[in-house]
C-alpha cells in the first residue's frame, strides 16, 4: 500500500504475508485393507514406540496384514531421509507415523506423511489434540489439503500403560477410516468444536 504524508511516499507492507502452495492430492484409498502390507514410521518420540507396537497388535486383531514392516528415523524434528522415505514406499501399502505432540515433531510427522502420500502411499498420521492447529496450518502451507490426521488426546510423552492403551484405541478406529477416505474434515471439526464463544 502506498500513502503519500507531507509530500512523502511511504510504502506500508503486511507482515502476516500469504501461504502460497501449490495443492497436492493424497494417495488413492484403499477399498479393503487385508493383505496389504503396513508400514510402520516411529518418529522415536517418548511412548511413540508404546503407542506404535500397542496400535500394530490391535490391527493385526481386526485385519489381516500380509506383512508389518517397522522403522525409526532417529531424529524426531527432523523429514526422515529421502532413503528411507523410498524404501518404506517399495515396502509398504499402507503407513502409520507417530507422534506429532510438539511443534516440531508434527511438522515432521506431517512432511513424512506428505512424501508418503505423494508417492501414492496412503499415511495415517498421529496428532495430538493440541497439535491439531499446527496440523491444518502445515498441511495447508505444503498444499496437502486432504490430508487427515488420526487424532489422540495430549499429552503422550508422560503417560501411564492404561492411557497408551486409551489411546491406541482412538488410533485403532481412525487410522483405519484414513486408509480407507472414511474420515473427512476430522482436524476441522476437531477445531470447530474447540472455539471459545464469542
Amino acid at each position: 500500500m502506498l500513502m503519500q504524508m507531507k509530500g512523502v511516499d511511504v510504502r506500508v507492507y503486511d507482515p502476516r504475508g500469504v501461504v502460497r502452495s501449490i495443492e497436492k492430492p493424497t494417495a488413492a484409498r484403499k477399498a479393503g485393507l487385508d493383505g496389504l502390507r503396513l508400514g510402520v514410521l516411529d518418529n522415536s518420540k517418548w511412548n511413540a514406540n508404546k503407542l506404535l507396537r500397542g496400535s500394530i497388535e490391535a490391527l493385526k486383531r481386526e485385519i489381516d496384514f500380509e506383512a508389518v514392516n517397522y522403522y525409526v528415523k532417529h531424529s524426531f524434528s527432523k523429514d526422515a531421509a529421502p532413503e528411507l522415505i523410498a524404501q518404506i514406499v517399495e515396502e509398504n501399502d499402507i503407513v502409520l507415523t507417530a507422534i506429532g505432540d510438539c511443534g516440531s515433531c508434527t511438522s515432521g510427522c506431517l512432511r513424512d506423511a506428505i512424501a508418503l502420500e505423494g508417492a501414492g502411499v496412503p499415511t495415517a498420521v498421529i496428532v495430538t489434540t493440541e497439535f491439531v492447529k499446527e496440523t491444518v496450518l502445515t498441511r495447508e502451507a505444503l498444499g496437502m489439503l486432504d490430508l487427515e490426521p488420526v487424532i489422540i488426546a495430549h499429552p503422550v510423552s508422560s503417560i501411564t500403560l492404561e492411557e497408551v492403551a486409551q489411546r491406541v484405541a482412538q488410533i485403532l478406529t481412525q487410522a483405519q477410516a484414513v486408509w480407507k477416505g472414511e474420515q473427512k474434515g476430522a482436524a476441522a471439526k476437531y477445531l470447530e468444536n474447540r472455539r471459545a464463544p464469542d
